[in-house]
């Protein structure tokens, strides 16, 4: 099997016909065969060379590769991978460690809550259980000394990782080392440096940070910088949000797990293996921040940050009962960070928070935006945090007259005509929706262009390269891809894209922005507000979370960032096996419904997350928060 994508990406057969047209010109036929077949009307997007001279050029590929291959006999990758997992517990203070056996997941699914407690002070309870912005309450005012703080949320993340394994990276003494600057800072001046003066912040692992390791579990990237040996950035360079960060006066303090690639919506890399779901063992903490779901959810850090090409912030925040932003492109510095298909600007990546709460979320934007990030990153646009924005869904829902209240409007979508989601997926939908309409809030099915164009446009720019990245990154050390990243990105090179392809892609991704923003705009005429809808409530996966290795359907999170529309997410409900079952005689949509219908089983899920995304349009990152946060309220 060569480098493949096989997605179901649904669309109407013209729309995947017009797709097709572009990619498959007869000059594009000539270098790489881009074939379309739709079965069930749902179109799979296949490369694999179909002539001679493809087949030569594979081997002129093959042949280039080779480099990185013969280093695979350089060392065994395996004890690489075995002593830095080992390097990675050891770095959790002996105080610290777990020293009775902990249970499987058949004995306690559920490590979250009381379970971990067992292992903290009452204090420490107290403080990693307060949320980012009720301990920038305390320690920018010296209540709570940020050495305290920082010393709990340490020891919180060492039993989170000995739990789930959701770390990569731990600085525990210079986060220390921080945190004690910042009290001698406070007691001197009689003030705080920053708004999150004392507030511990985790990084997923693609963040630089100044002596600490980046290997974005990549085994052939350790002791190297990305990859590279002797380069002289190695634990000396920090990305722009790091810099940030710090003179925020956020406490810096661990880096945490992602799957090889970050292509998945699992978390598991050969360096420290699987990372599983705290509130539900039975099931993955999604990815491809999924170390920073786990973490946030096991209250080892009050607020985290990951990234999000195809859903990597919103399917661990969902999948770990949290909130979070899915940010348009270029509201957030992203420079100099770690990154897969770096150049690949048709579908870019995005960085955003995770945390405990929707105030947190706006918190840290608040204050990472203060810092005008836009004369740091060429990418960043210039836009200062927009009080009015924000101010003008409060004022629209925060009167306590019923009969004054302002009117919100939202679209729903259930599903997508390819995949209905599971029972309690539905189930958390329809609660926003019923809680919304309760407060006087206007509902509309949602019934957009179909959204298979743009999953195939958007599907089809991560594979540009033909795999020369990941193969160039696993070829450092021999390892091979993990089963998870292989269902997304196939195992073998194709032929690169050329030119007129991107190109043809580009064109497409734009005509579908302005279709949808038309029809965006166009239900003015059904809200009753005088606007368009101010969010569409949707799922963001087919299940609560994922079994491991089934995630194969990522349609519910890929058509947000290929139209580059800002989401963000909001817990709902946990599930009931007495209460979310499928309908008797239900008949799957598709294969991939009918995947995600064999792969539910209520008595495996009872007691998981469940929660649902608000999408807003882009650049309404003050909005969304706050509209998270009412519709949090309206739920508690």
């Amino acid at each position: 099997m060569l480098w493949q994508t096989s997605h179901s990406m649904g669309a109407q057969e013209k729309a995947i016909s017009e797709v097709r047209q572009q990619l498959c010109s007869a000059e594009s036929i000539t270098r790489q065969a881009w074939k379309v077949f739709i079965r069930d009307k749902v179109p799979t997007i296949t490369f694999y060379p179909c002539c001679p001279y493809l087949e030569q050029k594979r081997g002129v590929l093959a042949e280039s590769c080779n480099v990185g291959h013969q280093s695979r006999n350089r060392y065994n990758w395996k004890e690489k991978a075995s002593a830095k997992k080992r390097s990675i517990l050891d770095s959790l203070p002996q105080k610290w460690r777990i020293t009775s056996t902990i249970p499987n997941a058949e004995e306690q699914r559920d490590v979250t809550g009381s379970y971990i407690q067992q292992f903290l002070t009452p204090r420490e309870i107290e403080i990693t259980e307060t949320d980012a912005v009720g301990l920038a309450k305390q320690t920018t005012t010296g209540q709570w000394s940020a050495v305290e703080v920082a010393k709990a949320f340490c020891h919180r993340a060492s039993l989170a990782h000995q739990l789930v394994n959701c770390l990569h990276e731990t600085f525990f003494d210079a986060a220390l080392r921080d945190a004690s600057v910042l009290d001698e800072y406070l007691a001197e001046h009689g003030k705080p440096i920053g708004p999150l003066h004392g507030v511990p912040v985790s990084l997923k692992d693609l963040f630089h940070v100044k002596d600490v390791e980046t290997t974005m579990g990549y085994v052939g990237w350790i002791d190297t910088f990305e990859g590279k040996k002797n380069d002289p950035r190695q634990k000396i360079y920090e990305s722009e949000m790091v810099r940030e960060l710090r003179n925020l006066g956020a406490v810096l303090y661990c880096k945490t797990s992602v799957p090889h690639t970050l292509m998945s919506g699992e978390t598991v890399n050969n360096i420290i293996g699987y990372t599983w779901n705290p509130k539900n063992r039975n099931l993955s903490s999604g990815g491809s921040s999924g170390g920073e779901g786990a973490l946030i959810s096991l209250r080892g850090s009050p607020l985290g940050f990951g990234t999000d090409i195809g859903g990597s912030i919103r399917i661990p925040a969902v999948f770990n009962g949290l909130y979070s932003l899915r940010p348009s492109v270029g509201r957030l510095p992203y420079e100099g960070m770690a990154n897969s298909f770096d150049g690949q600007n048709s579908v870019l990546s995005v960085v955003g928070p995770l945390a405990t709460t929707a105030g947190s979320l706006r918190l840290v934007v608040k204050s990472l935006l203060s810092q005008k990030p836009w004369y740091h990153d060429p990418l960043v646009v210039e836009m200062p945090w927009r009080d009015a924005e924000e101010q003008a869904v409060t004022d629209l829902v925060n009167t306590t007259d019923a009969k004054s209240r302002g009117q919100l409007s939202f679209g729903v979508m259930r599903g997508d005509g390819v995949v209905n989601p599971n029972p309690p997926v539905l189930r958390a939908v329809n609660m926003l929706v019923a809680v919304l309409e309760k407060a006087g809030h206007k509902i509309i099915e949602w019934k957009p262009p179909s959204h298979k164009a743009i999953l195939a446009l958007t599907f089809s720019a991560w594979t540009f390269d033909g795999g020369a990245d990941a193969d160039k990154a696993f070829g450092l050390s021999g390892e091979p891809s993990s089963a998870q990243v292989q269902l997304l990105l196939g195992t073998d090179l194709s032929e690169q894209s050329t030119a007129s392809q991107i190109a043809a892609v580009n064109v497409g991704i734009r005509q579908c922005k302005k279709e949808y923003m038309d029809y965006w705009n166009s239900t003015e005429s059904l809200t009753g507000t005088g606007r368009p809808v101010d969010g569409v409530i949707a799922p963001v996966a087919p299940f609560p979370a994922a079994r491991p290795g089934h995630y194969r359907y990522y349609g519910f999170t890929g058509w947000v960032n290929g139209l580059d529309l800002t989401s963000v997410t909001v817990p709902v409900t946990h599930v009931d096996k007495a209460v979310d079952q499928y309908e008797p005689g239900y008949a799957p949509l598709s294969d991939d419904d009918n995947s995600v219908f064999e792969g539910y089983d209520p008595e495996i899920y009872d007691g998981a997350h469940v929660g649902v995304q608000i999408v807003g349009r882009r650049f309404t990152e003050e909005r969304m928060i706050a509209i998270a946060e009412y519709a949090g309220r309206l739920l508690s």
